[in-house]
């Protein structure tokens, strides 16, 4: 059952602190509206991440649903509008050559007020392409088929190319000539990589042949770092990812080391001296500057309690150079838990910093594994502090409710996680 012990409070103090802080408006909230989410500390920068579930199941099916109005999209702008981020991380919105899908977002859903709730503008955007629907021309899952339009053998999960894509919106300027990605980087070029193993053999890590390991890339999206300029002209790097859930595969766990792996490439990147092998889609080399200060966002499907995750999301939340208090955390997740039962009543951890709700009453997905945190904001770095963080997850008493829902979601399965940063000398 859920944790009930001293080690539980002693987590949820601080969160549930700053949560009930929700006395103030957020910055351009009407007045009169009602106090969601704190009001921004003084010289803090706030960063959430969002997988808003804006994914299509035919290449251009987002940009027209968006470009014809969306219900889904209205409430997701609501949502950001309401937390009203300086950064925004959005997972899961299908990637287009043209950067329609999120231009749209913009001009026709944030730009656009909702219930008292102000617009919010986003003057710098950066997209590219992903690893998601891109065939591989191998027999991946090892069906005895190579599906030749993605799904189980693309380089990433998705039966087009861009489905389940990225996207960050930031009011603090890009510095686009710095930023580095690593759509390409190689899994085998990982020192002491988790390579999937063929059970059924003595050979270890050996579920793919060497033409596969040849090319095969060690995200399933990608990895973006992001540099952003702060008022002070520093910068602020956004390591934005979106790992592959460890799951929906057999023995040989491809899934499950693969996501470990994805999230080590973080861990590796902000460790002094631990990323020389490390190669970006340019040719660069190593990882970040020791000196530098880093937030770590993104869907990273990995609990630290609960799920087939664990040992893999340790690898950031015990590092010595990230942050983690407080947690971000929401009344509305615990009450989630409670009233619909299930897995959720044999979990270990705190159900106030869940993030996704995986009703055990959907009919397909990650249904019967409760709700999990698996959505993160990470700083870290010189001089780096949290001040304040939550989960957007309102409880049912909530007139916002209606902005996530339980099964069918209005919005998104996952909550959006925000966290105000404070940048020191």
């Amino acid at each position: 059952m859920r944790r009930t012990a001293l080690a539980r409070v002693s987590r949820r103090v601080a969160a549930v602190s700053l949560v009930s802080l929700g006395l103030w408006l957020a910055p351009g909230a009407p007045a009169g509206a009602e106090p969601l989410v704190p009001a921004k500390a003084d010289g803090a920068v706030r960063i959430a991440t969002f997988n808003v579930s804006l994914y299509r199941d035919a290449a251009g099916a987002l940009v027209a649903d968006l470009d014809a109005g969306s219900d889904q999209a209205h409430a997701i702008a609501e949502i950001i509008q309401r937390v009203r981020p300086d950064v925004l991380l959005l997972n899961e919105i299908d990637h287009d050559p043209q950067g329609r899908a999120v231009a749209l977002l913009q001009e026709r859903y944030l730009a656009e007020p909702h219930n008292g709730a102000a617009p919010v503008f986003y003057p710098h955007r950066f997209v590219a392409p992903v690893n998601t629907g891109q065939p591989s021309g191998h027999d991946l899952n090892r069906d005895g088929k190579v599906d030749a339009q993605g799904g189980p053998d693309a380089w990433g999960y998705g039966v087009h190319p861009g489905q389940y894509g990225m996207a960050v919106l930031s009011k603090l300027a890009i510095d686009t000539e710095a930023v580095r990605t690593f759509q390409h980087f190689r899994w085998a070029d990982m020192p002491g990589a988790k390579l999937p193993d063929d059970p059924a053999t003595e050979a270890p890590g050996d579920w793919y042949g060497p033409d596969i390991l040849r090319a095969l890339p060690l995200s399933s999206k990608s990895h973006w770092d992001v540099p952003l300029r702060l008022e002070d002209g520093r910068a602020l790097h956004l390591l934005a990812s979106h790992p592959t859930p460890p799951g929906f595969d057999g023995p040989e766990d491809r899934n499950g080391r693969r996501n470990h792996d994805e999230i080590r490439l973080w861990a590796d990147y902000v460790t002094p001296g631990a990323a020389d092998y490390l190669y970006d889609d340019r040719g660069g080399r190593g990882g970040l500057d020791d000196r530098a200060a880093f937030v770590i966002a993104g869907d990273l499907n990995a609990d630290p309690d609960d799920g087939d995750a664990t040992a893999a999301i340790a690898q950031l939340l015990d590092h010595p150079r990230i942050e983690t208090q407080p947690e971000p955390a929401s009344d509305g997740a615990v009450a989630a838990a409670r009233r619909q039962g299930g897995a959720n009543d044999r979990q270990w951890g705190d159900p106030a910093t869940d993030t996704a709700d995986f009703n055990d009453g959907a009919p397909s997905g990650a249904g019967g594994v409760g709700n999990l945190r698996v959505d993160y904001v990470l700083p870290g770095g010189p001089g780096v502090t949290i001040v304040a963080a939550g989960v957007f997850w309102p409880d049912p008493d909530s007139r916002v409710f209606r902005l996530v829902g339980d099964y069918p979601f209005p919005s998104s399965d996952h909550r959006l996680v925000w966290v105000d940063v404070r940048v020191g000398e």
